[in-house]
């Protein structure tokens, strides 16, 4: 019965019209939305009203919290979720926001076994227990170069599908049972690699952040996937054909469509 009623509401915010201010935010602040076609940019819209309605944000170190923020955010957050059933990032309850890079205690490998213990400056963060921390700074800069491969919103939401199961180990939840072969397959063999790559400190297409684990290489793969996906494909094909499959999505052909080759 609650489920009934929550599908029904969220039709009805899907349905609604996309105020025309959010989508000058959009617009302005993500570059990959002028790569969509417009069923993807209207499916787009409908998720971020979900979105929106359904998480909380919270800004920290003194960030006020606007409209703009949340927006840029969610946008880039749903892109991640079209053409898919989907149930919002089930575990995400708060998006904490802070200004800047922020200090967190982590660990950092650096190499031949040996780990640094300590504050360090983190750009964003997906937690297990429903929320996700980020950076304004990097949240825009991220959103603005859109060929960089590195976008720290796609990554730490990545991270929440990774996280859907209630495990970060780089296996988001596949459509069929069967397809978790072929995953584990592909994207270990690739993870290999790449750690093979930074040891060798060969120069990659994926951010040999991505070797720290398989989670890592997940998020890692996905910024990749939608903002360098010529080269990805080009260098890792077999990488990019099981992000398409998951994602549902085909962003080298996109990016065909709205900048086709010279003569």
């Amino acid at each position: 019965m609650f489920g009934f009623f929550k599908q029904k509401r969220r039709e009805q915010l899907r349905e609604a019209p996309f105020p025309a201010d959010w989508l000058e935010i959009i617009e302005r602040n993500m570059p990959l939305y002028r790569r969509l076609s417009e069923p993807d940019r209207s499916e787009l819209q409908g998720h971020i009203q979900v979105f929106l309605s359904e998480k909380h944000f919270e800004g920290c170190g003194g960030l006020e919290m606007t409209e703009e923020i949340k927006l840029t955010i969610a946008a880039q957050a749903c892109l991640l979720l079209l053409h898919r059933e989907t149930d919002y990032y089930k575990r995400l309850i708060t998006i904490l926001v802070y200004p800047r890079a922020y200090v967190a205690k982590g660990v950092e490998s650096l190499g031949g076994g040996v780990l640094l213990e300590g504050p360090q400056a983190r750009l964003g963060e997906a937690w297990t227990d429903g929320v996700v921390v980020l950076s304004w700074d990097d949240v825009l800069s991220g959103a603005a170069d859109i060929r960089d491969g590195q976008n720290v919103v796609l990554h730490e939401f990545a991270h929440q599908l990774d996280q859907e199961d209630g495990v970060a180990d780089g296996a988001p939840i596949l459509e069929h049972r069967s397809s978790y072969v072929a995953w584990a397959r592909v994207l270990g063999s690739e993870y290999e690699q790449l750690r093979a790559d930074e040891q060798q400190q060969r120069k990659t297409v994926l951010d040999t952040y991505g070797a720290t684990n398989p989670a890592e290489f997940f998020a890692v793969a996905t910024e990749c996937f939608f903002e360098k996906p010529v080269q990805l494909r080009k260098k890792h094909p077999a990488l990019y054909e099981e992000l398409k499959e998951y994602y549902r999505q085909d962003p080298e052909q996109r990016l065909a469509a709205v900048e086709p080759e010279g003569p």
